[in-house]
């Protein structure tokens, strides 16, 4: 499959509202752009994986499109959301992507996610939802790649992995947070390209685009 445009004009509005207590920290990507990705990189019976879940997009849009949907999500209350959500709840693990070689996990043929962002000089960790003290934005990084590392190993040879991510701006300044993911996880996995992601409007990261971050297993 080659990789056709190298952008997509995107609506940033979505088929499903989130419960009260998740409304003021909604930041998913819309269901179109998850099925835009899907029909392009895989095909019905695909196992596809979100290693970041969140409210469950990837896994709803992947079931829906006939692929097996495999998720993991940190928060508790997002998993029980996601797993209200699903066909397969089983396939929705409550637990921590920085071991994910742990996890009961199966081979995968595509992987799509949207990580949870960092500014450079953010305190939080986003890896335990921004619940604890973070190491710093290097750490953040290193971390990145290591879990990349991991989802290199469930991949199929010649599998893609899909990052969504944005350079950030605000009155702190622009961090390059696709740059410098594109860069980590392009350690670990073929870097192909990207495709810019024209929205309607500023999501809230300071640009009115993103980037899909597009990476392969080599086949051999």
């Amino acid at each position: 499959m080659d990789s056709g445009n190298s952008y997509f004009r995107q609506r940033l509005e979505r088929r499903t509202e989130l419960p009260p207590e998740f409304q003021n920290d909604d930041v998913r990507y819309p269901e179109t752009l998850v099925e835009r990705l899907l029909e392009r990189y895989t095909q019905p019976g695909n196992v596809v994986l979100d290693p970041f879940a969140g409210f469950g997009t990837t896994l709803v849009v992947a079931e829906e499109l006939g692929r097996s949907a495999y998720g993991v999500e940190y928060d508790e209350g997002r998993a029980r959301f996601i797993r209200s959500r699903v066909q397969h709840p089983e396939r929705l693990i409550h637990g921590d992507s920085r071991r994910l070689a742990e996890l009961a996990l199966p081979p995968v043929d595509f992987s799509l996610t949207s990580p949870p962002f960092m500014h450079r000089d953010d305190p939080e960790d986003p890896f335990t939802a921004y619940s604890q003290p973070g190491q710093g934005y290097a750490s953040y990084l290193a971390t990145i790649r290591s879990i990349y590392a991991q989802v290199r190993a469930l991949l199929r040879p010649g599998g893609r992995a899909v990052l969504e991510v944005a350079n950030l701006r605000d009155g702190r300044g622009v961090t390059t947070l696709a740059w410098d993911i594109a860069a980590a996880v392009g350690r670990e996995l073929t870097f192909e390209g990207e495709i810019v992601v024209l929205w309607d409007r500023d999501p809230g990261f300071g640009y009115d685009h993103s980037y899909c971050l597009v990476f392969r297993r080599p086949a051999a």
